[in-house]
């Protein structure tokens, strides 16, 4: 059970990453359109703050998973997931329908550094939370 969580939480952060790239590959109106304009963007301009988060949380979720969550491997994974956000908004600058710019780039990079913070203050600082968990789960006897 331990090696399918493990596999699991390890292979989620990938599989995410292709789920961006199908999707950004596409129309943004494809997957949900909402009846209002103006509240379709807003939804959608904030999702751009959730979604390069949810890549950090997944690889810190499979770096804890092993236990190998560390402050500089924690970094690390806040950087990749920025740097994906960077090339999925350069991937987006080439399909049709879709558009790119700057301040999409600080908004993924905000969603991560918001959720890096909060994993540095209530993992490493107070040593609690859902990653505290994982790793328990996940314990070696």
């Amino acid at each position: 059970m331990k090696k399918a969580f493990k596999l699991v939480l390890t292979s989620l952060p990938f599989l995410y990453m292709i789920a961006v790239w199908i999707m950004s590959s596409n129309p943004d109106d494809m997957i949900l359109d909402l009846p209002s304009s103006s509240f379709d963007r807003f939804i959608k301009e904030a999702l751009h703050l959730v979604e390069f988060a949810l890549l950090y949380i997944l690889f810190v979720s499979a770096l804890a998973a092993h236990q190998k969550l560390r402050p500089g491997l924690s970094l690390l994974a806040a950087l990749l997931a920025c740097l994906y956000g960077v090339i999925d908004e350069y991937h987006q600058s080439f399909v049709p329908y879709r558009s790119s710019s700057l301040i999409d780039v600080i908004k993924d990079i905000i969603g991560v550094a918001a959720v890096y913070f909060h994993v540095q203050y209530h993992y490493f600082k107070r040593k609690r939370g859902f990653l505290t968990l994982i790793e328990k789960l996940n314990e070696k006897k």
